[in-house]
């Protein structure tokens, strides 16, 4: 398995210091799922609903929170995988992208949902990184059920299935 680098930061207090290795390990597990051999660097921000928001509207024009938000440094097609011939020289890591999550919309989608925050967080985290792979859901047809099988496929490696 390569040698990820993720950066987390946070914009808010309190979190839990048990959240940083699960979001590793669920990005590492989607990206070797994904079959990404080059070394990939992604920055993730920790934020609440109105961070979120923030970034939706500065970024998307979208005057919404929402849960999370990918920002790919690629235009792949899903299947795609950066290759080391895409690394920054300076550091030999692919500089892959950046995901926003809120921390507040995903305890609430988990109680929601009738899961554990845990549970929806390393959700987020596939899904995002899914997103910077190039897999999209735009449609209600073959984009999002193709995305929503790898989800699931990796939430099985990381046994956090849907219970």
């Amino acid at each position: 398995m390569p040698n990820h680098n993720i950066i987390f930061s946070a914009d808010v207090d309190g979190v839990d210091e048990g959240l940083c290795p699960l979001l590793k390990e669920a990005i590492c597990t989607a990206l070797d799922a994904e079959g990404v051999e080059a070394p990939c660097e992604i920055d993730v921000l920790l934020t609440d609903d109105a961070g979120i928001h923030q970034i939706n509207l500065d970024t998307r024009g979208v005057d919404a929170s929402t849960d999370v938000l990918s920002f790919p440094m690629f235009d792949l097609a899903p299947g795609d995988k950066p290759s080391r011939a895409d690394a920054d020289p300076a550091t030999g890591l692919v500089p892959l992208g950046d995901m926003c999550i809120s921390l507040e919309r995903a305890a609430a989608q988990a109680e929601e949902f009738g899961h554990s925050t845990r549970r929806e967080l390393a959700y987020l985290a596939v899904h995002s990184v899914l997103h910077l792979l190039g897999y999209d859901h735009l449609d209600e047809g073959p984009m999002k059920a193709q995305m929503r099988a790898r989800e699931e496929a990796v939430m099985a490696e990381l046994s956090l299935e849907r219970d």
